[in-house]
């Protein structure tokens, strides 16, 4: 591991310090191939941002303006990714990043709550830390090598992990409880946040994708290894303990001899996908996520979850703040736990997974074959992507994070309107980040 002290930070007395603008360069239209499999041979991303918006996380602020909208209601087109070739988005709670292609080493920006410089080291004219941004600004993790492409991106409540090709996992923001895998300095708020930490490999074993947990990381090889740091107060770690981790372990019980393939946690409920379409699960059960036990409520180990045997293979997952969903081979969506799940206002706690209607994705008489193809959440809200790149939405209505047009939660799944075929979304905790592609 790696740590670089981008700078000496000087404590600001002002509690909502914000930037009002940034130029943007304009990019060269001989665009390198990305790494990234998502992104299209032809063109970028476009990007789509909803929710919560008074504090900067979905970058729309325009020059020139002193007044930010506080909400956004439905999807707005964003003016960032017209300008630069967007290639993945993370949004994490309330703050958001995004990765780029570009020919120096600036790949990642990012806006939102900065308070724990979880988007970079930035100040204001005053030289003074900055604690909102309203609009993407630049952040500099350390890259060295100007062809090193981002591979991964995810966000935490307060903490930022970027994957890349070549030089390793770099994280920053918060580090209370060894999240960003470094040993935690007491009583040093502000000095040790603006530390950069980079981890080249573990295990001997190259890093491909990292999953942000509230205030836990974890690591996945190319071997299908998993690593983890950080809070551990619901096992969310699962490494048989229950106590704060800095220095990352290799997550081992019923997934130690697995190929592990996937991991998802938006908060502190952890699914982990293998190679065979098998789910595994450690963390918060409080709601029957893990275990079908009353009495469990915590589970510090991987186990198998045997109540998913009922949907076969499973291709795709996500875990909320206190459900769980998994999508099956045939296209099949079925998600478990409490909250608004999806199958009307009478089902809000299930321990057994329920299959949503496959007519609430769009398959119908006409659209036999419409399926789901990929599932995500954030922590009171899920939406899904189908095989004709609609994007279907439901859950708590936070700030409109849904982008449905108005404020109240959506307890069916339900299409969203804009101008694009989706490719992927980020939950956040009340925004909501969506990549798209224009139509043919």
């Amino acid at each position: 591991m790696e740590f670089c002290n981008i700078a000496v930070l000087l404590r600001s007395k002002s509690t909502s310090q914000i930037i009002f603008s940034h130029h943007l360069s304009i990019f060269n239209s001989l665009l390198r191939r990305s790494y990234c499999k998502e992104i299209p041979a032809k063109n970028h991303y476009r990007l789509y941002a909803f929710g919560l918006s008074e504090h900067g996380a979905l970058g729309l602020h325009e020059n020139g303006h002193k007044k930010v909208k506080k909400f956004v209601l439905k999807p707005v087109r964003h003016s960032f990714a017209e300008q630069k070739p967007v290639t993945n988005v993370a949004a994490g709670y309330g703050f958001t990043a995004f990765s780029l292609i570009s020919h120096d080493t600036t790949k990642i920006y990012g806006c939102g709550i900065n308070t724990d410089f979880q988007i970079g080291y930035h100040l204001s004219a005053q030289q003074v830390p900055l604690e909102i941004i309203l609009k993407p600004v630049p952040v500099n993790i350390g890259l060295k090598d100007a062809d090193t492409m981002i591979v991964g991106l995810s966000a935490g409540r307060a903490h930022l992990a970027v994957v890349t090709d070549k030089e390793g996992v770099f994280l920053l923001g918060a580090n209370n409880y060894g999240q960003c895998a470094r040993e935690v300095i007491p009583d040093d708020k502000l000095q040790g946040s603006c530390i950069v930490n980079r981890i080249p490999c573990l295990g001997n074993e190259p890093i491909c994708d990292v999953v942000c947990g509230q205030d836990h990381t974890l690591f996945l090889t190319n071997q299908g290894k998993v690593w983890s740091c950080g809070w551990g107060a619901d096992g969310q770690t699962g490494l048989v303990h229950t106590d704060p981790t800095s220095k990352p372990a290799q997550v081992r019980g019923e997934i130690e001899n697995e190929k592990i393939i996937k991991i998802a946690a938006r908060s502190d409920t952890v699914l982990a996908l293998n190679c065979n379409g098998e789910v595994f699960g450690w963390g918060s059960s409080e709601y029957g996520q893990l275990s079908d036990s009353k009495d469990v409520q915590q589970i510090n180990c991987p186990i198998k979850l045997k109540k998913l045997n009922c949907m076969g293979k499973v291709i795709d997952i996500a875990a909320g703040g206190s459900f769980c969903a998994a999508l099956s081979m045939t296209g099949d969506v079925f998600v478990w736990g409490y909250g608004i799940l999806g199958c009307g206002p009478e089902l809000q706690k299930s321990p057994d997974p329920v299959m949503i209607p496959r007519t609430l994705f769009g398959c119908n008489v006409y659209q036999p074959d419409v399926r789901v193809c990929s599932i995500y959440c954030g922590l009171s809200h899920l939406a899904a992507i189908n095989n004709c790149n609609h994007l279907y939405i439901w859950g708590r209505n936070r700030y409109g994070c849904l982008g449905i047009g108005h404020g109240r939660d959506q307890y069916f799944p339900y299409k969203v309107a804009f101008s694009a075929l989706a490719r992927k979304v980020s939950c956040g905790l009340d925004h909501t980040m969506v990549l798209g592609c224009a139509y043919d």
